[in-house]
């Protein structure tokens, strides 16, 4: 991406707490890129034909996916947003998680680690389901998917506010001389942003290349002091649902970035290094990975619900056909670690009938009970966090997905 460096000085902290060099005036480079309107962008065949394949991938997995809709695709947006806090640092068991998921229905709270965890899975849903549907999006709708992800973490403080400071990437904690990239100054920040609201708004390029463009802009922009990794993954599936061409199932391309990080951090530096079709290569090819991991991994959860509903069917007295246990299992994708509550939420039905489906399905070897005693209890839905933990490594019938 074309753009100027500004030189600037960054003041001297004679009372700062830190190492003497570190508090003394010094010099950086910030990068300012140039706005997404003025870009003019060629991609030579090769690309192109990538673009095209990922597209296509896309394409297959929201036409492909079928099954109860709702629950699948609530999965691959867990998926993918749990892959893209592990590209932060964030890390959290399978089982701890879907555990705290839990508790988190149920009213309780979690531990630090998985509250923040959670908290992207729930920014995600709001940029996907709520500010993808908004017929404008603006800075409002990224303002609330920065909230969601922040709200409740001990940093509330910046949460839906964007940054009045400079922030950098890399070098130390004190200042940005030396750092590795330094974003836009502040005062740059505001004109950027509403280029970047304008090109999500603008359906001129193909769909892929109009999330990759919007997606490393941001990342370039860095507009929050904290978040923005997350924040900018979460609009690659606005522009896509956006567009119409992933209008049921997120690619969960986080997966693919995690198990790839430093190409990933290669592609983004070499979008702001003038070097725009090769990060357009790279992030096609890791859509195309994330889709077609996503078509294998529902594939295989499907198949998972139809031996759970073949163990219910073969227990000594089946449940009706109308009766909960079989809608507990529809929802159970979404559900690892489930519920009474979160049950009779997801179905719509009456506690007691939620019981006796849950019974009914402990008895058929589908759930296994994580408590004993009868307040807060969990059911684990068996042979799913497995899969499951499989996909969150990048995983899925044996195969590596990589870029």
């Amino acid at each position: 991406m074309p753009g100027r460096t500004r030189s600037l000085i960054w003041p001297s902290h004679p009372t700062l707490h830190a190492p003497l060099r570190h508090r003394k005036a010094c010099r950086y480079e910030s990068f300012v890129p140039d706005t997404l309107a003025s870009f003019r962008l060629g991609l030579d065949a090769t690309v192109a034909g990538q673009v095209s394949e990922a597209e296509h991938e896309i394409r297959l997995l929201n036409d492909e996916g079928g099954g109860a809709l709702a629950p699948l695709s609530r999965l691959l947006l867990r998926t993918e947003s749990i892959a893209s806090s592990k590209l932060e640092g964030m890390q959290a068991g399978v089982r701890e998680l879907a555990r705290a998921e839990a508790k988190a229905e149920a009213g309780l709270t979690p531990g630090p680690t998985a509250r923040e965890v959670l908290a992207n899975i729930a920014a995600m849903v709001t940029a996907v389901d709520e500010a993808a549907q908004r017929e404008e999006f603006g800075e409002a709708e990224i303002l609330a998917i920065h909230r969601r992800l922040l709200e409740h973490t001990t940093r509330r403080r910046i949460a839906g506010t964007f940054r009045s400071v400079q922030n950098w990437l890399g070098g130390n904690d004190y200042t940005p001389c030396g750092a590795d990239f330094v974003p836009p100054p502040p005062e740059e920040v505001a004109p950027l942003l509403r280029d970047l609201c304008a090109a999500i708004a603008d359906e001129t390029l193909p769909p892929l290349v109009q999330a990759a463009l919007v997606h490393a802009q941001f990342e370039t922009i860095h507009p929050f002091e904290d978040g923005n990794g997350r924040t900018g993954r979460a609009l690659v599936h606005v522009v896509l649902r956006r567009r119409g061409i992933a209008p049921r199932f997120v690619p969960p391309i986080s997966v693919v970035f995690a198990n790839a990080r430093e190409r990933y951090i290669a592609g983004l530096t070499a979008f702001r290094g003038d070097d725009a079709g090769a990060w357009l290569a790279d992030f096609a090819t890791a859509m195309t990975a994330a889709a077609r991991l996503a078509r294998v991994y529902l594939a295989r959860v499907q198949s998972l619900q139809g031996t759970w509903r073949e163990q219910l069917r073969a227990t000594a007295k089946p449940p009706r056909a109308d009766a909960a246990a079989w809608l507990i299992i529809e929802h159970l994708p979404a559900h690892p670690v489930i519920t009474a509550a979160s049950a009779a939420a997801a179905t719509g039905r009456a506690i007691p009938r939620v019981h006796e489906g849950l019974a009914q399905l402990v008895a058929a070897g589908v759930l296994l009970p994580l408590t004993s005693g009868r307040r807060n209890q969990m059911w684990e839905a068996t042979g799913l966090l497995g899969m499951i933990g499989e996909v969150e490594e990048g995983l899925a019938g044996g195969g590596r997905a990589t870029t």
